[in-house]
């Protein structure tokens, strides 16, 4: 055989087309060319090749080789062609039988001597070759590092290899197959991380309700403080109280993380929490590159974005999350290439209610003029806090509460509250209260008649857009489901209100 063909996958985004590696010989001086939109990565795999299979025992054919990367108008990147251009070669001068190849797909690059060194992205190309329609039944040999992260998606079939030469021994070359690839079974998942308790956090007691309201609607949430007031512990102790996820949640958020190798089995069904530094760019969180690579607010998808001193980022940059929170998604266009990735985040943040911290404290510490407080509170600018559910104010915590032995209630309590009013939200509306639209608003949150009255009386007095006056009605939602009504009450549009306090209000 003079030509054959090797599937694999190319990454675009959280997309993992196939790729068919089309190999042919010709005669001709020799050469070694490799087209199809391959970048440098790709191109500079004819060395690791050439090594590779003369390491490994086999020749390298001395004929005219030509690579063909199919579709040639989908660009190409990484190192994960090697092994399928490497035994695509083997395949097509008749060193590798030929007559299995088509139930297999292949990624992996090689080592100068032939070893297998792990990929990015295996997680995501594994999730998209079981539901290709073309790729569901095939297996997939990728390098033995990958395996654990691979065979998290359900039914795959996975045969990790080591080396080439264990990989061309699986299609025949040892004749009575003790060398073949064993399917790979997956290892028991490790214990998850612990997460600090709420029980840590003395005193806050309206800060902690409205962290179990924010995770049972799943409502983004701004703490303002003073410093020291728990604002922190608070945030990281957040993802202890959300609901646990699902297998659909579970593997889009690892492939997500799969495509920057930020992704270990340790991690599995623990929701992500990301807290980025305030001198990121836009693109860090957004997400780019020439070849278009997630940010932090996908990084963070099925999880929690922690934003501490949001002030102190620089405007433009969090000017980038006020689409992602409408939508749940980012898309990035370059020249070349889109890439879509989801981003449905829950966002944290927190911030001080003046330059020096103090605005509010009891013991009048403050001494910062009406000016400044206002260019301080207007680093964030209005349309995105317009965007934030929840708005709180978390105020300085008294001695004789800090030094009380009283241990405050357990996540796990907290969390058992917030199960049972997701639940109700999956069986009334499919989804959860932050993610229902308009339409969707009047039909399952319209209050009854004093609620409202208080509704309308604080939208007149706080002058608050159509965008406020919905995210009102879908945190009294939740509220009202924490309280198990089944319809949203005068109490729960208050709470709702009370919980939305404008920063020009402190």
């Amino acid at each position: 055989m003079t030509i054959a063909v090797i599937k694999s996958r190319a990454l675009a985004g959280m997309q993992a087309p196939e790729v068919s590696v089309e190999v042919h010989l010709a005669n001709g001086l020799p050469a070694f060319t490799i087209v199809g939109l391959a970048d440098t990565e790709v191109k500079e795999s004819r060395d690791r090749v050439r090594a590779a299979i003369t390491n490994a025992g086999f020749e390298l054919p001395q004929h005219r080789i030509t690579v063909n990367l199919a579709p040639a108008d989908l660009p190409k990147e990484s190192g994960r062609f090697d092994l399928p251009i490497a035994i695509g070669i083997l395949a097509a001068s008749g060193q590798v039988p030929s007559s299995t190849l088509e139930q297999f797909e292949f990624a992996g690059e090689l080592s100068l001597t032939g070893e297998l060194r792990p990929i990015r992205g295996a997680l995501a190309m594994t999730y998209a070759m079981q539901r290709s329609a073309g790729g569901a039944g095939r297996g997939f040999i990728l390098p033995i590092a990958n395996a654990d992260e691979a065979a998290l998606v359900a039914g795959a079939r996975i045969y990790p290899a080591a080396t080439l030469l264990q990989v061309c021994a699986h299609f025949g070359l040892d004749p009575d197959g003790s060398f073949a690839l064993a399917r790979h079974v997956a290892q028991p998942l490790p214990l998850p991380p612990a997460i600090p308790d709420f029980a840590d956090v003395k005193g806050q007691i309206f800060a902690k309700r409205a962290m179990e309201v924010a995770a049972a609607g799943r409502h983004s949430v701004l703490l303002v403080g003073p410093p020291g007031a728990g604002k922190t512990m608070l945030a990281t102790r957040f993802a202890g109280l959300l609901p646990l996820m699902t297998d659909d949640e579970a593997l889009e958020a690892a492939a997500v993380q799969s495509l920057i190798s930020g992704f270990t089995v340790d991690g599995w069904k623990v929701r992500p929490f990301r807290a980025p530094h305030h001198t990121s760019s836009g693109a860090a969180l957004v997400g780019g590159g020439s070849v278009p690579r997630p940010g932090e607010i996908s990084l963070a998808h099925c999880g929690v974005l922690f934003l501490d001193e949001l002030p102190e980022f620089d405007r433009r940059v969090l000017e980038v999350l006020r689409e992602p929170l409408e939508s749940g998604r980012v898309t990035i266009a370059r020249a070349m290439r889109h890439a879509d990735f989801p981003a449905r985040f829950q966002l944290i943040a927190a911030m001080n209610p003046c330059p020096c911290g103090y605005l509010g404290h009891p013991a009048g510490l403050c001494q910062c003029t009406p000016d400044q407080i206002l260019r301080y509170q207007n680093r964030g600018s209005g349309p995105l806090l317009d965007r934030i559910d929840m708005q709180i104010e978390v105020g300085p915590v008294p001695p004789d509460i800090l030094q009380a032995d009283a241990v405050g209630e357990l996540s796990e309590t907290i969390a058992a509250r917030v199960h049972v009013a997701f639940e109700r939200q999956l069986a009334r509306q499919g989804k959860t209260n932050q993610q229902l639209s308009p339409r969707e608003i009047d039909r399952f949150c319209k209050p009854d008649v004093g609620g409202q009255a208080v509704l309308r009386a604080a939208m007149h007095k706080l002058h608050w857009s159509a965008r406020a006056y919905h995210r009102v009605l879908r945190v009294a939602r939740t509220v009202a489901d924490l309280d198990g009504q089944k319809q949203v009450g005068g109490k729960h549009v208050s709470e709702a209100i009370n919980l939305r306090r404008a920063l020009r209000q402190l």
